[in-house]
């Protein structure tokens, strides 16, 4: 090798590296700017509760404490043109039309996943899953309008009463929690190891008996998880409540009987109270910010527990 290759060939390696470290650079340079985006990103999202948070307590907290916090808490009357304001009625109308949707919503929610994941032909769960993606995808109201012109009519006619209702409530809230739990149920199901059913199934089990009592098992922080997400969404829900459920701030004696929630409370009246009556509404605001979160709080120590 002649001096000037030798020399050539040292340039070459010189500008390789001073390339390499230049492409280093920028490249370290681009995952700071992808690194502080996200933490923008995360920064907005922490900023919108704290700020949600802070207006709802701001605006809601004086309206408990002029009322009274026991009398806005467990009164029975909510009178906006008496300046009588209890709450009682509502929070029970929510507590029972999520544990009715629970009832409905939940058992048929999982075992339909457990049909798609493990017994169904190939050929029906193209068609079920479709359905449920679709299930997923209608607006509340329209399940609102399904429910008032055919299961407040169905009621009426067949249990007497109304129709508005409490159960035409659970029946809509359990239709329409079935989405999230069918769809993180099955993911759930579909994730548990091959193994752990190869096992039960050489130990002599049913592939039924491995379902309940190794897969569903395996799975259940997952399903635990989608009963959360749908519990989640039927408590907030509120379009279609108001259109099915008669909407009486009383308390409901009866599946049959009218019911109104804390969301429908809200969104009935915000739009013409004023004073004290709209700040009330505020303060409805507080207490199911508070309900939500406890109840969150509860779920996800049982997801924990679950998970592990």
């Amino acid at each position: 090798m002649s001096l000037s290759s030798f020399f050539n060939k040292i340039e070459a390696n010189r500008i390789e590296k001073s390339e390499r470290s230049k492409s280093i650079k920028r490249r370290e340079k681009l995952e700071k700017i992808v690194e502080r985006f996200f933490f923008f990103c995360a920064f907005i999202s922490v900023l919108s509760v704290i700020t949600i948070t802070f207006f709802i307590f701001v605006k809601g907290s004086p309206a408990i404490f002029k009322i009274g916090v026991l009398e806005f808490i467990f009164g029975i009357q909510w009178n906006p043109e008496a300046e009588i304001f209890g709450l009682l009625p509502m929070i029970l109308g929510s507590l029972y039309a999520t544990a009715g949707a629970i009832l409905i919503g939940v058992p048929i929610g999982v075992l339909t996943a457990v049909f798609i994941a493990e017994l169904a032909p190939e050929w029906i769960v193209k068609l079920v899953k479709p359905a449920v993606e679709l299930l997923a995808g209608i607006p509340s109201v329209i399940y609102g309008f399904f429910g008032l012109i055919v299961i407040v009519p169905l009621i009426a006619k067949n249990l007497g009463g109304p129709g508005n209702s409490l159960l035409a409530v659970c029946i809509i809230l359990g239709i329409m929690i079935l989405p999230t739990i069918i769809s993180i149920s099955e993911t759930s199901i579909r994730a548990v190891p091959k193994e752990y059913k190869e096992g039960a199934l050489a130990l002599g089990a049913s592939h039924i008996k491995t379902i309940f009592t190794v897969i569903l098992p395996a799975a259940k922080s997952g399903i635990t998880a989608g009963i959360v997400l749908g519990i989640g969404r039927a408590i907030g829900e509120t379009m279609a409540v108001i259109l099915i459920s008669g909407n009486a701030a009383i308390i409901p004696k009866s599946i049959l009987k009218p019911v109104r929630t804390l969301t429908a409370n809200i969104a009935l009246e915000m739009g013409y109270a004023f004073g004290l009556a709209q700040e009330a509404l505020f303060a409805t605001g507080v207490i199911l910010f508070i309900f939500i979160m406890l109840l969150n709080m509860i779920l996800n120590a049982i997801t924990h527990k679950a998970g592990e």
